[in-house]
């Protein structure tokens, strides 16, 4: 066996944690091929942050245009053709997908479509020599990749390093079914053919709100069904409280700290029945649509895992320190349970580096932004006050609300705030917590904040633009103090 015809690295999965991490290894040296069963880009350029991130676009616009008269202007009876916004949305993310194609050729990546299982390794005695793959010495064999291909056929790749990054699917409840008609998931609700005039949203994390206020703004009547006390309840409570008012002035309806007992398709409608999660008399609510927004769940079956005896917890493949979940085998993204498009582009990076050898550092977990791009938009970064005072961390919290600022009140924008959390004794940032105009944009300064020694003076002194949102930061920032200027 000549190890001439054997790749450095099998990556499976072209999303943002795949695609990114097969061109890292490629610019690194390393000779590469990405497997990808469906669209370059994965769920999340095809059918996840891109796409929805068009939708939302268009919704912010129209709700402009119903604001028309606030800036002086006349723009009568807007309306949304609904078919052209799924078709604007398609396209974007089309577009994208396209320019995935064109880095993996320009950094001569070979993308084989089709679906990847390992085979099991071949008995030691058949390994051929030389010094293994990670370099600690001794004999090795190559991974092989049977790969089904896309039109027909088989292949198999042979490779020392494999990369897992199969991303995740929606889940549903259990006992409900997913029947793509009247209960569906978020890939559904982001193709329906018609829009419809009532919509019960299961779930209120970041895909919930965010179809939820997509829809509404759109005109579609909106419930929210949440088992949770708060929306979005990974935020800080603060967050939390400012959506609730913001979506129910909107006009969606909210039960919050209520369970789904039953969901079922009753032919032109979609009716659920749910109870207070502490206990309590039942309702049923009926709608157009019902979505469910409940979670995900890693796309792990069929990938050959028990022949190499990784180790799954609920599904996910578990993994070292270093990402590692066996010999020349690594995982990163969803499948590990870890979330967010740019979590896994960075543990993509950070494994590429490692195989190639190449100076590198971990991923930095309690430095990863959040954003939810509903509207208002949400951003956050770091512990929330509730975590910080469980963990005994002295602390010092400012807040500071946008209303203030010249740049709101001249683009009209929603309120919202900006909550800061320092450490009362050493002054570095404990977490960052904001709702309001352009915070998924503005969390990027508390994010490198958090990651480096930029403490609450230096970033005090921090000359910030006037005017501009990013103020608000700077503000709360010296609230903490307690010396705001403008409050």
């Amino acid at each position: 066996m000549s190890t001439d015809d054997v790749l450095d690295v099998v990556v499976i999965g072209s999303g943002p944690g795949g695609y990114v991490a097969a061109i890292r290894a490629a610019q690194l040296g390393l000779k590469v091929a990405c497997v990808e069963k469906a669209e370059l880009g994965g769920i999340c350029l095809n059918w996840g942050c891109i796409p929805t991130k068009a939708l939302l676009k268009t919704a912010e616009v129209l709700e402009l245009f119903h604001r028309a008269k606030e800036f002086g202007l006349a723009a009568d009876n807007p309306r949304a053709d609904f078919p052209a916004v799924i078709q604007r949305s398609r396209d974007v993310s089309a577009k994208i997908s396209k320019g995935v194609a064109f880095l993996l050729k320009k950094n001569k990546i070979e993308h084989v479509a089709g679906t990847a299982r390992l085979l099991p390794r071949t008995p030691v005695s058949l390994r051929p020599p030389g010094p293994s793959p990670d370099g600690r010495g001794g004999e090795w064999q190559p991974h092989q990749v049977d790969v089904e291909l896309v039109g027909g056929g088989t292949r198999v790749l042979r490779t020392k390093h494999v990369i897992i990054a199969t991303g995740a699917r929606a889940r549903a409840l259990p006992g409900m079914t997913l029947d793509g008609e009247r209960i569906i998931e978020y890939r559904k609700a982001m193709t329906l053919p018609a829009q419809p005039k009532s919509m019960i949203v299961i779930g209120a994390g970041a895909i919930g709100v965010e179809f939820a206020s997509f829809y509404k703004t759109l005109g579609t009547e909106v419930t929210i069904v949440e088992y949770l006390p708060r929306l979005v309840p990974n935020e800080d409570a603060d967050v939390s409280t400012e959506l609730k008012k913001a979506f129910e002035r909107k006009g969606m309806q909210l039960f919050l700290g209520h369970k789904v007992t039953s969901a079922k398709n009753a032919g032109d409608r979609a009716t659920v029945t749910i109870e207070p999660a502490s206990g309590g008399e039942a309702r049923t609510l009926e709608a157009d649509v019902l979505l469910c927004a409940v979670g995900i769940a890693p796309n792990t079956e069929g990938l050959g895992l028990d022949a190499h005896k990784v180790m799954l917890d609920r599904g996910f493949i578990k993994v070292d320190d270093r990402l590692s979940c066996g010999d020349g085998l690594w995982a990163i993204g969803d499948v590990i349970g870890r979330g967010l498009a740019h979590t896994a582009s960075a543990e993509g990076v950070y494994v590429a580096e490692q195989i190639a050898g190449h100076e590198t550092r971990p991923v930095d977990y309690t430095a990863i932004p959040a954003c939810t791009y509903c509207h208002p938009e949400i951003a956050s970064v770091g512990l929330t006050e509730e975590k910080a005072k469980a963990a005994g961390i002295p602390i010092k919290v400012g807040r500071f609300p946008f209303r203030p600022l010249g740049k709101t009140m001249a683009a009209s924008e929603y309120p919202g705030f900006v909550k800061t959390i320092w450490h009362a004794e050493n002054g570095a940032l404990v977490g960052a917590h904001m709702i309001g105009p352009a915070v998924t944009d503005l969390i990027a300064e508390l994010t490198l904040a958090k990651a480096t020694e930029v403490n609450v003076d230096s970033l005090v002194y921090t000359v910030h633009a006037h005017p501009t949102f990013a103020e608000a930061i700077k503000e709360a920032s010296e609230d903490a103090l307690g010396h705001a200027i403008h409050l």
